[in-house]
């Protein structure tokens, strides 16, 4: 097997690392047990925990045993933020957070074998933890000095907001859930995103002052960017979660599909679990037939499958096909009909009205005259069937699950129509 290392650096997922020659070794005599954090400061987790959540599965792949930490506690504080207090949620929604964010991370690690995964919540070792034995146990190790030198400390230290005694501690919670691990399970690294370098590296160092003994590490990926300057992980219409519920597997797979040229290569190494091999294919397939758009096709069926399963993925492939006229609109579920209409421009009406009025209004064209234009240029498509006349008005029954038409110019320009009443 490929060492562990060498794999996270070719992917480029390595930014940090406090000491990556005596990493190397700790992997070579493995196995290594090591732990992510996430908090439950929302209902889901998100694409940017998704590079924590496979960093942790390529680890536990080539044999080591993951610890999948949700923070319990830490949650009911929040690391600061760059510019601002968090809210603090109440503890029985943070409690179903955890719950819900426990799940999504176990779709992704092996419990079984020899190095199987464990999920731990550091309320665990904080719910019983008094004000005075935690200041006497664990804040006599930290030094005011270096808590506030951190980067996201400094940062809020000197902006407006200022930051509160609450944020400030939560470098000591993340380092103490670390030491513990070390005690619990005998875990030696802590893996993280770099903007969290100092939360990781708090870890490490009060290790260090209670055992000075032990060896230990710390891992950071980086910050994952676009070409284009938008934030990773962000639509037009928001965050791109990992619940179907907040955004839907159509919505998942459209994503990744729309990848930037300039981005899928690394897209490719970070996200995929294809072979060195299968991704410079796709790299040199990119270069060579951009148009093809073969790399974002790839990586867009093995995340949604990943995420969301084989069944999910195969039903959003056949509707973005669909959509364009390679299969059948009538045979889509009306789940994954409605996820994908609402990714595209789209106009309700209360009653059906000529093709020409309808295309207009949903913003096809311009006007009820470039309609026609359209329609009589044979460029007009209502569910995938040619328009043939100019005052063309589509039945009830083209009504696909009783709601909607596809309506499309030309190849590629599509938008949806929904019929509010019968």
């Amino acid at each position: 097997m490929t060492d562990i290392v060498d794999e996270l650096q070719w992917r480029g997922l390595i930014a940090l690392s406090t000491d990556e020659d005596a990493l190397r070794k700790a992997f070579a005599d493995g196995p290594v047990t090591f732990y992510c954090g996430f908090d439950p400061t929302a209902p889901s987790l998100h694409l940017g925990n998704l590079v924590q959540i496979l960093t942790m599965r390529r680890i536990q792949l080539a044999g080591n045993r993951p610890l999948g930490l949700v923070g319990g506690a830490t949650g009911l504080i929040g690391d600061p933020k760059p510019n601002s207090e968090r809210t603090l949620n109440a503890p029985e929604v943070v409690a179903g957070w955890v719950e819900r964010l426990r799940g999504q991370i176990e779709r992704f690690l092996d419990f079984e074998g020899p190095h199987a995964a464990t999920m731990v919540n550091n309320l665990d070792w904080t719910a019983g933890l008094s004000a005075i034995d935690f200041l006497r146990d664990v804040g006599k190790y930290f030094r005011v000095n270096k808590m506030i030198a951190k980067e996201a400390v400094a940062r809020r230290l000197n902006s407006d907001a200022g930051i509160s005694y609450t944020e400030f501690s939560y470098q000591i919670l993340q380092g103490m859930d670390f030491l513990e691990l070390n005690r619990r399970y005998g875990c030696t690294l802590q893996t993280g995103g770099s903007d969290q370098w100092g939360n990781l590296t708090a870890g490490t160092d009060l290790i260090h002052r209670v055992v000075p003994e032990a060896e230990v590490h710390a891992l950071a990926t980086p910050l994952i960017t676009k070409a284009d300057g938008t934030k990773f992980g962000k639509t037009e219409t928001g965050t791109v979660w990992l619940d179907p519920e907040r955004t839907t597997p159509y919505a998942f797979y459209q994503f990744w599909l729309n990848a930037d040229d300039r981005d899928v290569s690394k897209f490719l190494r970070i996200f995929s679990f294809k072979s060195r091999e299968e991704i410079e294919g796709l790299e040199t397939l990119t270069e060579e037939r951009p148009q093809a758009r073969a790399a974002q096709r790839a990586l867009a069926e093995e995340l949604t499958t990943l995420v969301h399963g084989e069944d999910e993925c195969a039903a959003v492939v056949n509707a973005s096909k669909a959509l364009f006229g390679q299969g059948e609109l009538a045979g889509l579920d009306e789940p994954t009909l409605r996820a994908a209409l609402s990714e595209l421009p789209h106009a309700r009406v209360a009653e059906l009205a000529p093709v020409v009025d309808l295309f207009a209004e949903v913003g096809l064209v311009a006007s009820k005259s470039a309609a026609r234009r359209t329609v009589k240029e044979g460029g007009a498509y209502v569910n995938n069937v040619k328009v043939a006349a100019e005052d063309a008005v589509p039945a009830p029954e083209d009504l696909l699950h009783g709601r909607w038409l596809v309506l499309r110019r030309g190849k590629k320009n599509l938008a949806a129509v929904e019929v509010t009443t019968g």
